[in-house]
């Protein structure tokens, strides 16, 4: 028995040297994207090379191995954190053993290359320029599936990566009934008189009086910036090094305040995850969320649930005036409600708002889906692509740029991501209709700016697990049920029936 303990004690400080290798290369990343000098940017990406390649060889070592050999036989004698260590290790070692070498340094070129010719078809609005990359990135992944297995749908195990224990006849399920509410719900909203007014929305609103106030909401949230910072950057992200240090980042238009405030409640929300992961894995693996879709719940809980509830903004409305140089002086807490709900059909996925989101989502699901099952070809894309927007949305993109083009996702090989932005949603929608039910005071909770109770309700049901739990499971002991979707199309249905007074 002690034996095994002892082995499991070595195994944790192999993979805690992993780890501080990982807190290293985030700490580089979260610096190149905050303002790293220009000029030392070529030599800082030789440095992320070397330590990324250090921490990829740990994990497929002989020793990670021999780790994996000693303890997969005697788990039952390993401590829980052990055990789920173990698990996750042997997941990324089987992952990137089963690869032949020379393929994957192949297609670790052609994912460089391809992004590279992404952004150029993307400015010339021309994919044939990209199908001849993007035929071989399909390709390549189709190769990967072979090797990794699959079990039912070829595509689960792409879903798999980002989302354990979802199967593409889950996915089926809940995005049909999402759509099957969306779609009709936005050719109302589209055929509706009662649009909202929005115009004041887009008067200058001062950077640093958008920072301030940002401020004020994410310490109100119970973000803890004792463990975190707020900085500028081009392309928002959270970042978390350990539950002690977790770093958010916003971006500021002066034209347009939302980017920045529903931007930096969105990164508080994950932020607020990372923070909240029990300290006892600290040095594992198992200190990060588990999945994509639940870290998306907790931003879009915070970004579109939360902070787009009228509750919540009559307590913070006063607040934002103070900020705001006497924009919204004028404009009463409904006009400002409705107007920061307008929901409207748009071809650009991160322009969309929080009702046709999801649409954007499912079609590129149903896209990869077909695309891995051989039902659709790449030199089939830019025709299914604006085909679907057409049926779902009532918009059709009159060029690549607009339509198929507009995500980088794809050139970088990342296929069976995109669903997890809408479980995300779905996820959200789901948590919080529980949480409603142990605080049956929410919505005064917003009237109040009292949000530590919901922040702690979240913590006790999602956030201290970090990746001790698959996605579902956590769903299942926070709701007491598993995932449906029938609690985010009631949302949605409710919501945009009131701001556009739909009979």
């Amino acid at each position: 028995m002690s034996d095994i303990l002892d082995i499991e004690k070595e195994f944790l400080q192999y993979v805690k040297k992993m780890q501080a290798y990982e807190e290293a290369l985030n700490l580089m990343y979260w610096d190149l994207r905050t303002g790293a000098p220009k000029n030392g940017v070529e030599q800082r990406s030789q440095v992320i090379g070397v330590l990324a390649s250090e921490h990829f060889q740990m994990s497929t070592s002989e020793e990670m191995a021999a780790y994996i050999a000693s303890l997969s036989s005697k788990q039952d004698k390993l401590t829980e954190i052990g055990k789920l260590t173990l698990k996750e290790c042997k997941k990324q070692y089987e992952k990137n053993k089963k690869i032949p070498a020379k393929e994957y340094e192949e297609y670790v070129v052609l994912q460089s290359n391809a992004e590279h010719v992404w952004e150029q078809a993307r400015e010339a609005s021309d994919f044939d320029m990209f199908k001849p990359y993007l035929e071989k990135l399909v390709a390549f992944n189709k190769k990967f599936i072979e090797y990794w297995g699959y079990s039912g749908n070829k595509y689960n195990t792409l879903l798999d990566m980002y989302e354990p224990g979802v199967t593409v006849d889950i996915i089926d399920q809940v995005f049909g009934e999402l759509r099957d509410v969306i779609v009709p719900l936005v050719k109302k909203i589209t055929d509706s008189g009662n649009k909202p007014k929005t115009d004041f929305l887009f008067h200058k609103f001062p950077k640093d009086k958008q920072k301030e106030f940002s401020i004020k909401i994410l310490e109100q949230m119970g973000y803890d910036f004792n463990a975190g910072r707020i900085d500028e950057t081009v392309h928002p992200f959270a970042i978390g090094l350990n539950p002690g240090d977790v770093r958010v980042t916003t971006r500021y238009d002066e034209k347009d305040f939302r980017m920045a405030v529903f931007g930096t409640i969105h990164e508080g929300g994950h932020a607020l995850y990372e923070q909240n992961i029990s300290k006892d894995l600290i040095g594992t693996p198992l200190c990060t969320g588990t999945s994509m879709g639940i870290h998306e719940s907790q931003s879009l809980f915070y970004e579109n649930i939360l902070a787009r509830d009228r509750a919540f903004w009559e307590c913070n409305y006063e607040l934002l005036k103070e900020y705001a140089d006497g924009q919204f002086d004028q404009v009463s807490l409904e006009d400002f409600y409705r107007a920061i709900n307008e929901a409207k059909p748009s071809f650009i996925r991160i322009e969309s708002d929080d009702l046709t989101y999801a649409l954007h989502i499912i079609i590129r699901y149903e896209i990869e889906k077909g695309l891995f099952n051989d039902e659709i070809q790449v030199e089939d894309l830019p025709r299914v692509w604006n085909d679907k927007y057409e049926e779902y949305l009532g918009i059709r993109p009159s060029n690549d740029a607009e339509g198929v083009l507009q995500d980088v996702h794809w050139s970088g090989g990342s296929f069976g991501y995109f669903p997890s932005y809408a479980l995300g949603y779905m996820y959200a929608a789901q948590l919080k209709n529980a949480m409603s039910k142990n605080l049956p005071n929410y919505e005064e909770l917003l009237r109040k700016g009292d949000l530590l109770p919901i922040k702690n309700w979240l913590t006790e049901h999602v956030h201290q697990y970090g990746k001790t739990k698959e996605p579902l499971e956590i769903i299942k002991l926070a709701t007491g049920e598993g995932l449906s979707a029938k609690y985010l199309g009631n949302y949605l249905e409710e919501k945009f029936s009131k701001v556009y007074q739909l009979s």
